[in-house]
């Protein structure tokens, strides 16, 4: 019996008063639509986007935050090229990698939270 069947979502921590530069840069720079957050959730602030694959990507807001400059999500494209462009025209730094064996390239969100974006998928093989 399969006890786990997919990722719903991630979820990255923010500080307090975070969600106009979440939806600037996950929302206008990334291109993720917001979703409605649930009423009894609304209070606590952040903001959670969609992916186009369903799952979804979840700003939340932590006390006494510490941007995670190791741990992250993992974002696929179908064109990183095209993708370090867009970074270059927005003025958003990143750092290319090909250490795992597929073109990625690692970012930051604008609270230091460390994003990788990869072209395609890492391969999976068990």
């Amino acid at each position: 019996m399969t006890l786990i069947t997919g990722l719903d979502h991630v979820q990255v921590e923010a500080p307090a008063g975070c969600e106009a530069q979440a939806r600037a840069f996950f929302g206008s720079f990334l291109g993720l639509p917001e979703l409605a957050k649930p009423e009894a959730l609304r209070r606590n602030g952040g903001v959670w986007f969609g992916l186009p694959d369903g799952r979804q990507l979840h700003v939340g807001v932590t006390p006494e935050f510490v941007p995670r400059v190791k741990g992250h999500p993992g974002l696929r494209c179908a064109d990183l090229a095209a993708f370090t462009a867009h970074c270059v025209r927005h003025g958003v730094p990143y750092r290319a990698d090909a250490e795992a064996g597929v073109a990625r390239v690692f970012l930051t969100d604008p609270f230091g939270n460390r994003l990788e974006v990869v072209q395609d998928a890492h391969p999976s093989v068990r």
